[in-house]
């Protein structure tokens, strides 16, 4: 079954009209009658409930154009005069069933059709040993009906490439689970995120693709080890899984404990699986920029872009122009990365990560009255959404620092410590900028030698701006020294700018040595 059939007959108001028709009872006993009526009843009341996604056609229109047809004896009750009375309730799909015996055994089953052509695409068993076991058998084919068809109604929210990951069949897990994925890419709320795929695993602790974002979603958020506690959580169950879902769960499980290279490896074969889905391409092209492959991972990206408007659909995030932007930046293609933010536009208009990219483009090209209207509306957009003064003039400082108006940003740096003088990664920043732009590499290790006390979360990150600052300084041993125990203390599998920079400390001792 593709459920892009079922789609189809999603009305304009996002719900699935529904009629449901008597059940025909096709045992030699009589008694099984009255449950003919009974089952179509008791779904009607069921999936009522559920009118958000569904919209149920009652009792009373059912049974009055069935009787207005003569339709007394539920045997003569074809699927074509099923059908006609479904589009007469303008229902675009219609429930019918039978119940049948042998022995001792019952059987309900029941098929999901659509009302235009009659085709039945979904169908549903029940069975049971006795008559007390109908309210059994009729409240487990509702959950069955229901869950399907509102995980239906729900699935267009989901983006396209994970949809075949989806293995739950509770429409409560799922709709937990839409919330989170809707707080992950639309507003970028990884806490909130977090909060929904804790509740969807609750409900179904076999959720695969859940538990893979709320590993994703406690990364985003700095909290590494408990991402990698749902990671092996995950890992674990990849031989239970399908090839597609068994690769997504090894990507995963190399982006914490392999290297880059072993991510790279999943998400090609991922693509080499379907080429047709844009986020494996994502994924690949962040990997490929990470080596600072930029060619690589532009043409990845472009293809992503390319593989939604063949779609017409939205892509699932800004990030995925934005990304692209920041490589054509990188690159010096300006015009292609002035072009690709008016398409942007169009999707994500007065996002703040685009306002972002558009303000290093205007500033990169010295124009500074479209750059400050950018800034302006970037500013009124992280306050809108609660965002810190402090974020915010972070923000600003790595604006001006992309765009390579150090002045400026160097004064908002400052700012930010001075606004919150006691936060490590806002002093690390500051340290990290004096010393990359070889601005006041002595000043920029006093200050992180201020906050290398505190073994946080950002003590490894500490360590590699020291020690690449001594390496600056023609310090060579005691910068391996130190960005030796930063390499080790990385609390995923790889960084590349620290690889880079103990790379470099290395070749640079032994230059010493053979001296």
């Amino acid at each position: 079954f593709k459920k892009d059939k079922l789609q189809n007959l999603i009305s304009s108001d996002g719900r699935i009209s529904i009629a449901v028709m008597p059940f025909r009872n096709m045992t030699n006993d009589t008694i099984w009658n009255v449950w003919q009526d009974g089952i179509k009843d008791n779904l009607i009341t069921y999936l009522s409930n559920y009118s958000e996604d569904l919209t149920v056609k009652q009792p009373e229109s059912v049974n009055s154009l069935l009787q207005s047809r003569g339709l007394i004896n539920y045997a003569s009750l074809t699927p074509s005069i099923a059908s006609t009375i479904s589009r007469n309730l303008d229902a675009n799909v219609f429930i019918s069933g039978s119940i049948s015996q042998a022995g001792s055994k019952i059987r309900v089953n029941a098929q999901l059709i659509n009302s235009k052509t009659e085709e039945a695409f979904k169908s549903f068993q029940i069975e049971g040993t006795f008559e007390e076991d109908i309210f059994r058998i009729i409240d487990s084919l509702s959950v069955l009906v229901k869950d399907f068809l509102i995980i239906s109604v729900m699935e267009k929210e989901i983006v396209t490439d994970f949809r075949p990951l989806i293995s739950t069949r509770s429409s409560e897990a799922y709709r937990d689970y839409l919330y989170g994925s809707q707080a992950f890419y639309n507003d970028q709320d990884e806490y909130t995120a977090k909060d929904w795929f804790l509740k969807a695993i609750d409900i179904d602790t076999n959720f695969t693709e859940a538990i893979r974002f709320l590993a994703y979603s406690y990364s985003h958020i700095g909290m590494i080890e408990e991402a990698k506690k749902w990671c092996l959580r995950l890992y674990r169950k990849r031989d239970q899984m399908p090839l597609l879902e068994k690769l997504y769960a090894n990507a995963l499980y190399a982006a914490f404990f392999e290297t880059v290279y072993e991510e790279i490896k999943y998400w090609s074969l991922i693509i080499e699986y379907d080429d047709q889905m844009p986020v494996p391409y994502s994924n690949l092209a962040g990997q490929y920029e990470s080596l600072h492959q930029y060619e690589k991972a532009i043409s990845l990206r472009e293809k992503e872009l390319e593989i939604y408007d063949k779609w017409d659909l939205k892509p699932r995030w800004s990030a995925s122009y934005g990304n692209l932007g920041r490589l054509y930046h990188l690159t010096g293609q300006y015009r292609k990365e002035k072009k690709l933010y008016r398409k942007a536009e169009q999707y994500f208009p007065d996002d703040y990560s685009l306002l972002y990219r558009q303000a290093v483009l205007a500033l990169a090209e010295e124009d500074t009255d479209v750059a400050n209207q950018y800034i302006e509306k970037f500013i009124s957009a992280r306050r809108i959404s609660g965002i810190s003064e402090a974020a915010i003039t972070s923000s600003l400082a790595a604006i001006y620092s992309e765009a390579g108006i150090l002045d400026k940003a160097e004064e908002f740096y400052r700012k930010v410590v001075s606004m919150i003088p006691e936060n490590p990664s806002a002093i690390n920043n500051l340290a990290r900028f004096l010393i990359d732009n070889d601005r006041n590499i002595v000043e920029g290790l006093e200050i992180v030698d201020k906050v290398l006390g505190d073994k946080g979360p950002d003590y490894f990150i500490l360590l590699d701006t020291k020690g690449w600052g001594l390496y600056k300084m023609d310090r060579y041993e005691e910068a391996l020294e130190i960005l030796q125990k930063s390499w080790d203390l990385i609390p995923y599998h790889y960084d590349h700018e620290i690889y880079l920079h103990l790379e470099a400390a290395k070749k640079a001792v032994a230059n010493q040595m053979s001296n």
